[in-house]
């Protein structure tokens, strides 16, 4: 007898509820058992936790219950007591989030600093939770977007249950959010409130119209005379005689062109955002934590386009959260910023103290990997933030596989190479096929360094939907199987390497340990 099994042989009914002995002993012997120890909870006369087979973790109830009865799984007997052997399935997860309320998502409310931590592949989120729990941060742990959803083949449903297992397995009691990310229209927000996201990010990039930036001024005045007159003079009586005071030493004031700009590059978002608030996250049976995102823009989002957008937007009676601004220089996939770091600096503390005025946060999209700007978004935006972190989760996955089964990676990297061209539609990144080193003339140990070339980082990063979704002829995956097989048996690893680049983000944001 060995694993799970050995542990229940050691357990009477009397011990059940004897968490902190059981969880020592089995901490003292991991390998034996082969059980996770945060992982064990009692909880109406039965002993629940997760255990390691050899191809997949499974959840064990020990002793029969009505929970026991309702849970999917194979029916056995140790130690002369029922154990139920069930996999972590949708259905099962569902059952348990009506027993273990701590493992549904809730919203981020009043705290002060979060961070996205979207996870492709469904197996992060214990690695982040292992740090987190230490750091006074709030985790959004399920978070995707369609678009991500799309290339990996997965719901809503299978997110927010990955998220809730990695929040079961690591005995994470202090919440965790749920992120229906870049959603465009109605039918996807309810979609996405359907399976029980707490949060919405509305991506208002097809609503904005960014060809107004290449009108020249009477070209502008000319569209802006479209607009009804009655809505032109309630705007231009709001905004054009007043000079808005944000703090003691800052002012907001429109120019006559620049306002006609504004209007016209934002209108459409604008209506369309308080239209789905009002229609749908409003009156919501629970409160949801809305996020405007307007960072897919040309041009940077201006100051004055920034308090415009908000103004409208609190006056037609959303409640943001949290709204996401396009800076100035580059956000690009899995590398560091780009751009000039005082315009940034100037740029930044503008938009955070908009957001101050207004009583929101201030989200930063495409965030992983900007460690020369972390430190300035930690201090222009101490009073709180939000910053969305998902590839970069991906790419130490890739990394872990490079390290541990390089002949894989070899293959993997040469058919994301084929891929390129094709998922850079999906993405704005600068990677060049001609930059990216030969592999063939590099030695198996040198193969993990390539994740800290920006080359190399963008391509894996943006090609992620064709190598997990690959197929050959037989209709078999490519690759997906095998990564999630090294994963899973190097997870350690895999954690390790998670909390390191995590904690490096963390660590540059100010993000302090828990006192």
């Amino acid at each position: 007898m060995e694993g799970w099994r050995m542990l229940c042989n050691h357990i009477s009914t009397a011990d059940m509820s004897r968490i902190d002995v059981i969880k020592k002993m089995v901490a003292e012997n991991i390998e034996k058992y082969k059980v996770y120890p945060e992982s064990i909870y009692y909880e109406k006369g039965s002993l629940f936790f997760l255990a390691r087979e050899e191809t997949r973790k499974v959840l064990i109830v020990y002793n029969n219950n009505p929970v026991f009865r309702e849970l999917d799984g194979e029916k056995q007997e140790v130690n002369g007591m029922e154990v139920k052997v069930c996999g972590l399935s949708n259905e099962n997860c569902r059952v348990l989030r009506k027993v273990f309320l701590f493992m549904n998502p809730s919203n981020i409310n009043g705290n002060r600093i979060s961070i996205g931590l979207g996870d492709r592949l469904g197996v992060a989120s214990a690695g982040h939770l292992r740090l987190i729990k230490n750091r006074q941060v709030f985790p959004v742990l399920a978070q995707q977007s369609i678009r991500e959803l799309n290339l990996t083949e997965r719901n809503y449903n299978d997110v927010i249950s990955a998220a809730a297992w990695a929040v079961f397995q690591e005995g994470y009691q202090k919440g965790y959010g749920a992120d229906g990310d870049h959603l465009k229209t109605a039918e996807e927000v309810k979609m996405a409130l359907d399976c029980e996201v707490t949060m919405i990010t509305l991506d208002c990039s097809e609503q904005i119209d960014n060809s107004i930036e290449l009108l020249d001024k009477e070209e502008i005045n000319s569209r802006y005379q479209t607009i009804q007159e009655e809505e032109r003079k309630r705007l231009e009586g709001k905004y054009l005689s007043e000079k808005f005071a944000i703090d003691q030493d800052t002012w907001i004031e429109f120019t006559k062109e620049e306002f006609q700009k504004t209007v016209l590059i934002y209108w459409k978002a604008i209506r369309h955002t308080i239209k789905i608030y009002n229609a749908i996250i409003k009156g919501y049976h629970r409160n949801i934590d809305f996020e405007i995102s307007i960072d897919e823009t040309i041009v940077p989002t201006s100051p004055e386009s920034h308090f415009f957008i908000a103004s409208e937007l609190i006056a037609g009676g959303v409640k943001i959260a949290s709204l996401a601004p396009r800076f100035c220089g580059e956000f690009q996939k899995g590398i560091d910023y780009i751009g000039d770091m005082k315009q940034f600096t100037v740029g930044f503390e503008m938009h955070a103290k908009i957001a101050r005025f207004f009583g929101y946060r201030l989200s930063i999209h495409s965030g992983s990997d900007k460690f020369s700007v972390f430190p300035i978004i930690g201090k222009k935006a101490c009073e709180g933030f939000h910053l969305k972190t998902a590839g970069t989760n991906w790419l130490e996955a890739v990394r872990v596989i490079a390290a541990v089964d390089p002949e894989f990676y070899r293959c993997v990297h040469a058919f994301a190479l084929s891929h390129l061209e094709a998922a850079k539609k999906y993405y704005h990144v600068s990677v060049v096929a001609s930059h990216l080193p030969d592999i063939n003339s590099m030695k198996d140990n040198e193969l993990p360094s390539l994740m800290d070339l920006d080359d190399v980082r963008q391509a894996l990063h943006i090609t992620y939907g064709f190598i997990l979704t690959a197929k050959n002829k037989e209709g078999n995956f490519l690759f997906r199987d095998r990564i999630y097989a090294l994963l899973y048996q190097y997870e350690r690893q895999y954690y390790r390497a998670l909390q390191e680049h995590i904690g490096r983000h963390l660590d540059l944001l100010g993000v302090e340990q828990e006192k």
